[in-house]
């Protein structure tokens, strides 16, 4: 079956699924293969749980409902670059080191108002994730929010290749994945390949004014520039906060967020530039905002029976660390705490960067600094309480009760820094 073959029966599916676990009636399953697993080995499971057809690449699972292929993921990208090609509508391409999935979702929520919005669901931003959010996208669909991820050079150079965007927004260029990319100039490096695909292909960039290295490496494409300075072809300003949001004008209008943290502010002028652009109203994207709730533990407040908890246990590297760090510093009160887990990625910078940030966080007079994970519990300080391990934590936690405490809770996802939440 060829591509373009395979894509009419695509058209006629209910959707693309590579999970035998969500099987819906008349999806089609890819049988993906991973280090430990084989999907060929569950196609007949697959199409027992109401699949119309299953993709394979290994023969001895072949049946008259399946399709044999000579590699599945690379069918599924082909066929995803296929489907972009049909498609009419604009789609946003969104990278960056840190908050691309909240300021996917900031963008999604502000262009709800006016559009039937397809976007990347949860951060399925990878070589399958990219894939599956282009087949997400159906006739019924007007716009679309392509969230991409990458962990070394030339990823987002491919993902661009599957995705086409014909609109592109950068985040930021930090110190996440430091291993795969080489340090900080791969990271620029890889990111941009973003605005290369942009550039070559004579698409249009938003940018944020107030980052130089945005400024700097969009050059020779067309530009949407915004951010709280004058100059700004749309222009925001951020204000000053009335309890735990992040409050911003624009046009007049006052727009009161559900996030916290002034590293945030870029994120949330982003989704209203884009919304802008697309001639979404201020009063609509007041709205689209105003109802957007932060969840998967990003930037979120909550007040406990026995704390105020900022959480943000999501991901972490040192940018992202750094900017919580100050934020919490900017919170009023005397009783604040810091919880942080160890940032994975960091190959070489490792030592260096846990560090820095056991250092800045101690300097910030937080009334208790706790460091969980083999990298912080390497770290010479002085006045910090130190775990090895998660566990460790609540063990600690559950001989020490806390209360009426602002506690910052940030870690890399593999620590799970958020089992300590039920016990603040």
């Amino acid at each position: 079956m060829t591509i373009p073959e395979l894509h009419k029966t695509y058209l006629s599916s209910k959707s693309v699924s590579t999970d035998t676990r969500a099987i819906e009636h008349g999806d089609i399953y890819f049988a993906l293969k991973g280090d430990n697993f084989d999907g060929n080995k569950f196609a007949q499971q697959a199409i027992d749980s109401g699949a119309n057809l299953a993709v394979i690449d290994d023969p001895k699972y072949q049946t008259e409902k399946t399709v044999l292929v000579e590699d599945v993921l690379s069918t599924l990208q082909q066929l995803s670059s296929y489907h972009r090609d049909q498609l009419t509508i604009p789609v946003i391409g969104l990278t960056g080191s840190n908050g691309k999935t909240t300021t996917k979702e900031l963008i999604a929520a502000a262009l709800r108002p006016k559009f039937k919005v397809a976007f990347t669901k949860g951060n399925l931003n990878n070589h399958i994730g990219v894939p599956l959010t282009i087949l997400s996208i159906k006739p019924e669909h007007e716009i679309a929010v392509v969230e991409m991820g990458a962990n070394h050079q030339k990823e987002i150079e491919f993902l661009c290749s599957l995705c086409k965007p014909d609109f592109g927004y950068i985040t930021n260029f930090g110190k996440a994945h430091l291993e795969g990319f080489g340090g900080i100039e791969g990271v620029i490096k890889g990111k941009t390949e973003l605005y290369n695909f942009l550039r070559e292909n004579r698409k249009t960039v938003f940018v944020n004014i107030e980052d130089p290295i945005q400024v700097e490496k969009s050059t020779g494409i067309k530009v949407i520039r915004f951010g709280q300075n004058p100059t700004a072809d749309v222009q925001i300003k951020q204000q000053e906060s009335k309890g735990s949001g992040l409050d911003v004008t624009y046009k007049g209008v006052s727009i009161h967020s559900n996030l916290t943290g002034t590293y945030n502010f870029p994120n949330i002028a982003a989704a209203i530039a884009i919304a802008d652009h697309f001639g979404v109203t201020p009063e609509q994207i007041k709205s689209g905002l105003e109802n957007y709730f932060p969840t998967n533990n990003r930037s979120q407040v909550t007040k406990t029976e026995n704390n105020t908890l900022i959480v943000d246990t999501y991901n972490a590297n040192p940018s992202s660390m750094e900017a919580a760090l100050k934020n919490m510093a900017t919170y009023s009160g005397e009783h604040k705490w810091v919880v942080l887990g160890d940032m994975f990625e960091l190959g070489e910078f490792e030592k260096e960067e846990h560090q820095r940030i056991a250092n800045l966080a101690l300097a910030q007079n937080f009334e208790k600094v706790i460091l969980v994970g083999k990298a912080f519990a390497a770290c010479t300080t002085t006045d910090s309480i130190q775990f090895e391990a998660t566990s460790d934590l609540l063990v600690w936690l559950e001989s020490n009760p806390v209360k009426g405490k602002t506690i910052l809770l940030k870690g890399s996802r593999g620590m799970a820094i958020e089992r300590a939440l039920p016990l603040l």
